[in-house]
């Protein structure tokens, strides 16, 4: 018997679900598909309000991806601080920043070719 290979729509599905529960801000998902050499599909960028958010943010994205796709990250990085926390999918990535951080790095603006697409909160 064969796994199926869950779409990046469906991981995408998952994630801005829990996202949105978690209650994340300015949440963006990055379509990479048209730039060479990317490392991935997508990007999903999102904002906590402070390092335990990011903390519980990363936490719901894992969890509930793995119960509706049955997907686990293939690398996390950055829980420790809590600045910045990555979720690597394979071809979908989550980033989540607290406020300063995402400024800083800016990375919407690094990846400026990318169509970005803003997700309406439901809080």
């Amino acid at each position: 018997m064969t796994e199926r290979k869950v779409s990046a729509d469906e991981l995408i599905a998952a994630v801005i679900k829990a996202l949105d529960e978690i209650k994340s801000e300015d949440i963006q998902i990055l379509d990479l598909r048209e730039i060479e050499n990317t490392v991935c599909d997508y990007f999903i960028v999102c904002t906590g309000t402070s390092n335990t958010h990011v903390n519980a943010i990363s936490g719901i994205v894992q969890k509930q991806v793995s119960k509706i796709v049955k997907e686990k990250p293939w690398h996390v990085e950055g829980e420790g601080p809590a600045e910045w926390i990555l979720l690597d999918y394979v071809n979908v990535v989550v980033h989540v920043f607290q406020k300063h951080i995402r400024e800083f790095y800016d990375i919407e603006s690094l990846w400026g070719d990318a169509k970005i697409t803003t997700i309406a909160s439901s809080n």
